[in-house]
């Protein structure tokens, strides 16, 4: 596993449906070594820390492989790294095998797995396209939001190494499928509250699961 391209921006005003939207969601690829913090990367910026950001999505990471199946069904040749709004692109981080509450080392910083990622409207206006919330719900190809518990520095092509797995054998494709299903796998419903690092909006859709 590998860190492919590191990926920031910050605020601007884009024009959406008539109407203006402030939205970071517009990610450039960077080279050089980048500091890693509790809350970002440097020179990332959250627009709206009331629903993006914060320690629980501090880093948001999505995977060459679900590009490789995007572009299968979305025809475009203005593909490139950060597109999902990602901060991190890898290889072989993987939603069917990244497991909630893992940590993982990339350079000197350490991240462990908190959530998927569940996309707001501004998905839409990334790709210009007013159903691609509906198209992302369907290919269930979510991506992981870390919490930094190690502040550090990384660089791209860095090694990804699992340092510590976890006691919740919940992967984060399991959480999204439960998530979406409303609570049907029971024993996945259990191993999530059981961790203590689920986010509170998400424990309390959990615990109405039961």
């Amino acid at each position: 596993m590998n860190l492919v391209s590191i990926n920031v921006g910050g605020p601007k005003e884009i024009s959406w449906m008539g109407n203006p939207v402030r939205t970071s969601i517009f990610k450039t690829p960077v080279s050089g070594a980048r500091k890693v913090s509790f809350t970002n990367i440097e020179g990332d910026e959250q627009s709206d820390l009331n629903v993006h950001g914060g320690v629980n999505k501090a880093v948001y990471a999505y995977d060459l492989s679900h590009y490789d199946h995007w572009k299968k069904i979305l025809q475009r040749d203005d593909w490139q790294y950060g597109m999902f709004g990602e901060n991190l692109t890898t290889s072989g981080l993987v939603d069917n095998e990244v497991k909630i509450g893992a940590i993982y080392q990339v350079g000197t910083a350490k991240f462990q797995v908190i959530q998927p990622r569940f996309p707001c409207f501004k998905l839409n206006i990334r790709f210009a396209l007013q159903d691609m919330i509906e198209r992302f719900m369907e290919q269930k190809r979510n991506g992981i939001y870390f919490k930094v518990i190690e502040e550090g520095v990384i660089h791209v092509n860095d090694e990804i190494k699992l340092n510590t797995t976890s006691s919740c054998n919940v992967s984060i494709a399991e959480y999204v499928n439960c998530y979406y299903s409303k609570g049907s796998n029971k024993s996945v419903v259990k191993a999530l509250l059981s961790f203590p690092g689920l986010p509170e909006r998400h424990r309390t859709v959990f615990e109405g699961y039961q």
